[in-house]
């Protein structure tokens, strides 16, 4: 036991040698294309932090995700000094994103799934405040999200214990050393040897509920054309916009989850949904941000954000930056690419670990 703890450790450290033989070996990337000018930052700390950093890089609206250390007195402290619980600061990640294609809100629900918010003096096997996590607010508005979010899901009763984590006002962050960024690709089996030996995946697969393409397949083309009606086709597969007020959701009130009519996978919970006046059915935030892509969509001579069912690899709508607090966005949907699964229905139609997200 003690030399597998030993192995792991020394994978989080990236090793001896890491800073000299991992610096070099990531692929050059092609930048992200940037929507807007819009910039908002958000800090998060949930244990070792390459953990925490690879959920987010490849979500559409996140610029960059940098791993580093945040929180504590000391000035420009090194990851031997972090690591060695040798200052007050704590591994975190660091997100830019564009708060006009994804909000402050959805990075929260994606990061409660990221570890143990029940874990008290540290993260896993590693121990120490260095390892706590923490939310760390950057302005009033984040504060109330993060502490809203984080009462709604204690509420939901997911744990056995109470969910720990506090949130603190931001005062710092440091980047870590740059064999540390992107761990994830420059190393992928320490990292997933990592996470699995250390007991996250376990941990995130018990309390979650899977998302992928085995649980929710996407049919052929063929096979869609023989399955949904002429109007779910042509919205989903050929990206057409059904009529303004005269579709299945747009009045909807009924409790429930919005699924994508291809897959089944969920997307949208009716507590997220509001009266826009468009006349179409509109939300402020998806249930999880990672099952969703939006691309920037340059149709019709306009510059808007589409926003795609990613598993099903089908249109939905797109997403304004018009909308109510707290995201301030306005996911403008579809009625034709979504099926509606009421609250009474849910737990014999397969979406039991949903009913919480819609209480």
């Amino acid at each position: 036991m003690f030399a597998l703890i030993t192995s792991l450790f020394l994978a989080c450290s990236g090793g001896p040698n890491a800073s000299t033989e991992t610096q070099n070996t990531a692929a050059e990337e092609s930048p992200k294309e940037v929507f807007s000018e819009s910039q908002q930052v958000a800090t998060f700390a949930g244990g070792c932090f390459w953990c925490v950093e690879a959920p987010f890089e490849d979500l559409d609206g996140v610029i960059s995700v940098v791993s580093g250390y945040a929180g504590g007195k000391e000035k420009n402290p090194t990851y031997g000094e972090v690591a060695g619980g040798k200052t007050s600061h704590r591994e975190s990640v660091q997100i830019t994103f564009d708060p006009e294609v994804i909000s402050y809100a959805e990075l929260v629900d994606i990061f409660w799934q990221t570890y143990d918010p029940t874990d008290v003096g540290g993260s896993f096997f590693d121990r120490g405040t260095q390892y706590e996590s923490a939310i760390f607010f950057h302005n009033d508005q984040q504060k109330k999200v993060a502490e809203e979010s984080k009462k709604r899901l204690d509420q939901s009763k997911r744990f056995s214990k109470p969910v720990a984590t506090p949130i603190i006002k931001f005062t710092n962050f440091y980047p870590a050393e740059d064999y540390h960024q992107d761990y994830y690709k420059k190393s992928p089996q320490d990292y997933y040897a990592y996470r699995k030996g250390s007991g996250r995946d376990a941990f995130i697969q018990k309390h979650w509920p899977e998302l992928s393409t085995k649980k929710y397949p996407a049919p052929s083309k063929g096979e869609l054309k023989k399955e949904l009606d002429e109007l779910q086709y042509e919205v989903t597969m050929e990206g057409a916009t059904e009529f303004a007020f005269n579709n299945a959701y747009n009045g909807n009130k009924e409790d429930g989850i919005y699924v994508c009519v291809v897959t089944g996978a969920p997307l949208f919970s009716s507590k997220d949904k509001y009266e826009s006046g468009s006349g179409w059915p509109s939300f402020t935030k998806p249930i999880d941000a990672r099952v969703i892509d939006k691309p920037v969509d340059r149709t019709l001579g306009m510059l808007r954000v589409e926003v795609r069912s990613k598993l099903g690899n089908s249109h939905l709508g797109h997403v304004f930056n018009d909308g109510p607090a707290p995201t301030g966005l306005r996911y403008c949907m579809n009625s034709a690419a979504m099926k509606f699964i009421p609250k009474s229905e849910m737990q014999a139609a397969g979406y039991r670990d949903y009913l919480w997200v819609v209480d």
